[in-house]
Order: structure tokens, then sequence, then C-alpha cells
């Protein structure tokens, strides 16, 4: 099996659905070789096109498969490289971890459009609307209640690194540009994902 993996990303600085299967097979070992297209260019669509069948990124390339949207990255990658241990071996945590995982996936429309990511910026929100706010204290009730029930074993979500991670990895990167509410737990598990050497690498890579 080759552990090598090609990934069409969008800018690192911006692309917050890049970073999340980017983590994953990093954190699987595997080898990473990157294609970053810059974001918000007259030519982006164009050039994304040519890779991605979607016309969107993240898209993967592995032994000749293309495989397009985060979450299906992150899943293609827990079942060809189960070595790695993406998702959680005990099935009622694998479970909830594919479940908040789907909810981030598909959730949290006033977050992504009130705090888009941005790697570099430091942008304390002041005003913090009713809508944003629900969605904060949901974000800070999966992390604290996945900490409470499942991370005996480690200092993630579930314990030991998982997709559920790499999901909410942009997510922190928001908490900490927008300086966003965020409980005693959070706080401790936003700390262990900037910790992640990988996560350091592409912080570095986005100025």
């Amino acid at each position: 099996m080759n552990d090598a993996v090609t990934l069409i990303i969008g800018t690192k600085r911006f692309s917050s659905w890049s970073l999340r299967p980017w983590l994953a097979a990093r954190m699987a070992g595997l080898t990473v070789n990157e294609i970053e297209i810059p974001l918000r260019q007259p030519d982006t669509k164009a050039t994304i096109a040519r890779h991605s069948p979607s016309g969107k990124v993240p898209c993967l390339i592995h032994d000749g498969l293309t495989v397009w949207d985060s979450l299906a990255i992150c899943e293609y990658l827990a079942e060809t490289f189960p070595q790695a241990a993406l998702w959680p071996q005990d099935r009622a945590a694998r479970a909830v971890a594919r479940a908040v995982s789907a909810e981030m996936h598909s959730g949290f429309v006033t977050l992504r459009n009130a705090c888009s990511m941005d790697m570099c910026a430091a942008t304390p929100m002041r005003e913090i609307s009713d809508d944003l706010a629900a969605e904060i204290k949901r974000i800070n009730a999966v992390w604290d209640e996945c900490r409470s029930r499942f991370a005996a074993d480690g200092p993630f979500l579930f314990g030991r690194f998982s997709v559920a991670d790499a999901m909410y990895a942009p997510v922190v990167s928001r908490f900490t540009t927008y300086d966003l509410p965020i409980s005693d737990s959070g706080r401790a598990y936003c700390a262990a994902i900037w910790d992640l050497p990988a996560m350091q690498q592409w912080r570095d890579a986005s100025v």
C-alpha cells in the first residue's frame, strides 16, 4: 500500500476544509504531497476544476483514486490506513465521534459566516449575535462532553487523536482568532490541538 497521498488544498491561511484531511493524513503518519491553489483569485475556480471533479478543495488522489469532500477523505484515510486508528476503537466512542464529526461537517453555519478561518489574524469579536452564541455554546458542550466521557487516555476529544479532532481543528483556530467564549475544558483541548507539530506547521506556512 502506497503511504504517500496527494492533497489538492486551498490557501492554508483561509481553507478550513483543506486543513481537516491534511491534518488527519499527517497524524496518520502519511507522506502528503501538496498542491496548494491560491484562493480568492480570478483563476481559482478554473485551476481547482483541473484537479477536483466537484470544483472545490480539498481533493485527495491516492493509488489512482480521486476522493473529494473533507469528511469523505478522512473516512477513506481511516479505512485505507487502519493502523493509524483514526477512529476510536470503542464502539460507543466511535459512534459519538462520527456523530460530532458529521455535525461539524453539516452545521454551524453562523460560525462559518461570522468567523471565517484566518490563521494569521487576531480580531477579537466584541459583539456576538444570539445565533452565534448558541453555536458557540453547542461547540463547548461537544468538547466538554466528549472529553468527560471518552478522553481518559489522552488530551483530545476521544483521548487519542481522531477524525473528530481533525474536523474541529479549524474551529480551534476560529476560537483563537476571534477570542470566542470557551470553557476551561475547551481551553485545554484547544491548547492540545495547537501543540500538535502538524498544526504548528500548517499555521507557520499560513504566514
